[in-house]
C-alpha cells in the first residue's frame, strides 16, 4: 500500500472504464487525482460516451479512498482548454507527478464517413499529445508519464486475425495507436536527461463500455446483422493467446500503478503489453 503516496496524478478519460479504474487504483495507493473527461458524445463514435455524473462518481470513489479529487470537463482535442483545466488542478494541489493519457474512442462501425478517421486520430493520438504537452511545464525529475496504447499498435492494419471490419474509424484508431507507441519511445529519449519517465501500456480487449457496444459487436461479428454481446463473446478470445474474452480494467491499472510508482524509477521507453498473449499471435519471434 502507499506506492504513490504524496503524489498527484492527472488522468484523462477518467469518468468511466479504464480511466476510472486508474484514478481509483492510484488513489487507493495514496495519490490525489485530477480527473478529466469530455463527458459528451462525439458524432462519429456510435456508442455513448461518459456523462458529468460519471465523472462525479469517479471523484466519489477517489474520495472514498481518502484522497482528494479535482474534476474538469475538458476535450483532449482542445489544447488551450485542456491546458487551462490542468493548470487549475495543479493550482489546487500544488504539483503534478503522474500523467496518464488514457482518453480514447474506437468508432468501429463500417460505412462511417472519413471524419471517423479524423476523430479517432484527434482523440487517440493528438489528445494524448495535447495532455502530455500541456502537462510538461508542471513536471519534474521523478515524474512519470503513461500513455494508453493498444495491441492494435502492433497490427499492420485495423483488420486483424479475427476478421474484424473497422471502417475508417478503425483505421484511424490503429494508426493513432501505432504512432502513440513511436511517440512514447522518442519522448522517453528526450525526457530521460530530465529524469522524467515515459512509457506506454498496450491493452487487449478490456471489459468496458467501449468493448461492450453494438458497433464493437458488429466489428467482431460482421457476418451477423445485429450481433449481441453473446454473439461477439464467442470470437472475443481470438484476439488473445490465452483463452479469455477480455481482461479487466484493474489489470491495466496495475500496470499503470507500477509505471507510476518509484518501483519503476528506472523504467522508461517501454511498450508494456497487457494483452493475454495477443501480441504473440500477430508477431513472430524476431530474435531482437
Amino acid at each position: 500500500m502507499g506506492r504513490v503516496t504524496g503524489k498527484v496524478a492527472l488522468v484523462s478519460g477518467a469518468a468511466r472504464g479504464q480511466g476510472r479504474s486508474h484514478a481509483r487504483t492510484l488513489a487507493a495507493e495514496g495519490a490525489d487525482i485530477i480527473a478529466v473527461d469530455i463527458c459528451a458524445d462525439i458524432e462519429t463514435n456510435d456508442y455513448p460516451l461518459a456523462r458529468p455524473e460519471d465523472l462525479d462518481e469517479t471523484a466519489r470513489l477517489v474520495e472514498k479512498e481518502g484522497q482528494r479529487a479535482h474534476t474538469e470537463i475538458a476535450d483532449v482535442r482542445d489544447r488551450v482548454g485542456l491546458a487551462a483545466a490542468i493548470d487549475r488542478g495543479v493550482e489546487e494541489f500544488g504539483q503534478l507527478d503522474i500523467v496518464v493519457a488514457n482518453a480514447g474512442i474506437c468508432p468501429m462501425t463500417a460505412g462511417l464517413p472519413p471524419q471517423a478517421f479524423v476523430d479517432a486520430v484527434d482523440v487517440d493520438l493528438i489528445g494524448v499529445m495535447n495532455l502530455i504537452h500541456a502537462s510538461m511545464k508542471h513536471l519534474h525529475a521523478g515524474a512519470s508519464v503513461i500513455a494508453t496504447g493498444s495491441v492494435a499498435a502492433f497490427m499492420a492494419t485495423a483488420v486483424n486475425t479475427a476478421g474484424m471490419e473497422g471502417g475508417p474509424g478503425g483505421a484511424g484508431y490503429a494508426f493513432a495507436k501505432q504512432v502513440v507507441a513511436h511517440y512514447v519511445n522518442d519522448l522517453a529519449r528526450t525526457l530521460a536527461p530530465e529524469q522524467i519517465r515515459v512509457n506506454a501500456v498496450h491493452p487487449t480487449n478490456v471489459n468496458t463500455d467501449m468493448l461492450h457496444s453494438p458497433p464493437m459487436y458488429k466489428a467482431f461479428r460482421p457476418d451477423l446483422d445485429n450481433p449481441t454481446r453473446e454473439d461477439a463473446e464467442i470470437v472475443f478470445p481470438m484476439i488473445q493467446g490465452m483463452p479469455i474474452p477480455y481482461v479487466e480494467p484493474e489489470d491495466i491499472s496495475e500496470a499503470v500503478l507500477f509505471l507510476a510508482s518509484d518501483a519503476a524509477r528506472y523504467v522508461t521507453g517501454q511498450q508494456l503489453r497487457v494483452d493475454a498473449g495477443g501480441y504473440l499471435k500477430i508477431k513472430p519471434w524476431s530474435g531482437v
